[in-house]
């Protein structure tokens, strides 16, 4: 089963490497002296957002996730945990999972980032990625394919959350997703620790996002196939991610 899984996850990453070599949509860059890892994809990027096998059994981690792939004859271009959960691994706010609504929305305040209000949602509608504050995408009610909430947003129609400051010293490693004017989808991921304050000004200053949420701290993980990155640090919730077709 070992080797089996090994074989699998090689041929895993020669798709990805030959997808990634044409135009390859991560990279490293540098703001203010932090350094992160981004990737951008376009508007028709094939997105979705996991939770559980065909079982209604939690993923968990990127290796079953990739495996359930396989066997559906996809494979992941790139996948980012997507959103805080509880101990069981189940989705803090809202999660909807092809076109079916897995967990409501919550709208009320505590502690923690969840309900650092504002939060928001993160979703794919009609196969376009959009990024709305809550209550904002209880308004709209838009017809989501996918989405998970999380929190809090980083940019709100252009603006940093209210509740950020400069000088802030909670660092910790973060990761989250923004869209452009151009409906072009960013992910970042910080390679050291940041305060909020400096990750949301990234997707408001380098990447253009008019709106972004935070997914999570500490936890942060990617799968990266073209730059060899597997994280297996923590067990995750939500997994967000782009893939590909095996060809027949």
């Amino acid at each position: 089963m070992r080797l089996l899984f090994l074989l699998f996850s090689i041929f895993l990453s020669a798709c990805s490497i030959s997808h990634a070599t044409e135009t390859d949509p991560c990279r490293e860059l540098v703001q203010d002296g932090v350094r992160y890892t981004v990737c951008s994809f376009e508007p028709d990027a094939t997105l979705r957002i996991y939770h559980s096998d065909p079982a209604r059994m939690p993923f968990g981690n990127f290796d079953s996730l990739s495996l359930q792939l396989w066997k559906e004859r996809h494979y992941p271009v790139f996948a980012m945990n997507g959103g805080m959960y509880h101990y069981d691994l189940s989705p803090v706010g809202l999660f909807v999972e092809n076109g079916i609504e897995r967990q409501p929305i919550s709208t009320r305040a505590g502690w923690g980032n969840f309900h650092l209000l504002p939060n928001g949602v993160f979703y794919v509608a009609g196969g376009k990625p959009g990024v709305m504050e809550t209550q904002a995408y209880i308004r709209e009610k838009p017809k989501a394919d996918y989405a998970t909430q999380s929190g809090p947003m980083l940019v709100i129609d252009g603006k940093l959350h209210p509740r950020f400051l400069p000088d802030s010293d909670s660092l910790k490693i973060r990761n989250g997703v923004g869209v452009d004017a151009e409906g072009r989808v960013h992910f970042a991921i910080s390679r050291g620790p940041v305060n909020f304050y400096a990750f949301a000004s990234l997707f408001r200053d380098e990447l253009g996002c008019g709106n972004a949420l935070y997914l999570d701290g500490t936890i942060s993980s990617a799968l990266i196939p073209s730059m060899g990155r597997r994280d297996r640090f923590f067990p995750l919730g939500p997994i967000i991610a782009v893939i590909g077709t095996i060809p027949q």
